[in-house]
């Protein structure tokens, strides 16, 4: 029943012009009353709250599965246009998950962040970042989820089918190295920082974790600011 209401809000969702939806209008799509709404989620907003979480339930089940392949940057590329189609298959949930009006960022868009840091790390350990993993990620995420909003809020507007893939260049041009290095003399510092770095061991490595620690915080520093 849960689920039910749950895709029934999503459907109603995607169908409002106002982008909002009555609970009674839920309750009337699955057959149940008022009670049974209230019971499972105390209130519209937490209906809402839920739709948002369920929505990031299914997103991050397709990255969750998605196995890696032996070329990291393929699947940071892969990574950007199933967000991007997710937000259109889902607009109204989408409006949702990064909607600026509840009180807190739901859980969920932390482990987006997390996912999308491993294939990062996986960047910088052979050779292709130019930048820190954090910086790479914000920016990446950030063009992400603006170019998948402006998609799904103002269609009439922004039409042209190119355009993700344009603005997804841009940003991974600025943040990634066309190619690895053939060696650390033909590679600049801070790819090679950002490589050696993500190669270091967490643990059983020949230094000891605070050994690690400082010289991971060298390596970042040289990649910040070279």
């Amino acid at each position: 029943m849960r689920t039910q209401m749950l895709e029934a809000a999503e459907k109603l969702l995607d169908a409002s012009p106002d982008r909002d939806i009555a609970t009674r209008a839920v309750c009337e799509a699955v057959g149940v009353g008022a009670p049974v709404l209230y019971r499972l989620f105390g209130d519209k907003n937490g209906l809402l709250k839920a739709v948002v979480d369920y929505g990031f339930e299914r997103y991050l089940a397709a990255k969750r599965a998605a196995e890696g392949s032996p070329n990291p940057v393929a699947d940071l590329r892969n990574g950007w246009d199933t967000h991007v189609a997710f937000a259109l298959a889902h607009p109204a949930v989408y409006r949702l998950m990064y909607s600026p009006s509840f009180d807190a960022v739901p859980a969920a868009a932390q482990e987006a962040l997390r996912l999308l840091l491993e294939i990062l790390g996986r960047c910088a350990a052979a050779g292709r970042l130019r930048t820190t993993p954090d910086a790479a990620a914000q920016a990446i995420m950030s063009a992400n989820i603006g170019v998948a909003l402006n998609l799904v809020t103002q269609p009439e507007t922004y039409r042209d089918p190119g355009l993700s893939h344009r603005v997804r260049d841009a940003v991974f041009g600025s943040v990634l190295t066309e190619t690895a290095p053939a060696s650390e003399n033909d590679a600049k510092l801070a790819t090679v920082a950002m490589q050696l770095s993500a190669l270091l061991p967490e643990e059983d490595g020949p230094l000891d974790a605070p050994e690690t620690a400082l010289l991971r915080h060298w390596l970042d520093r040289i990649a910040r600011e070279s």
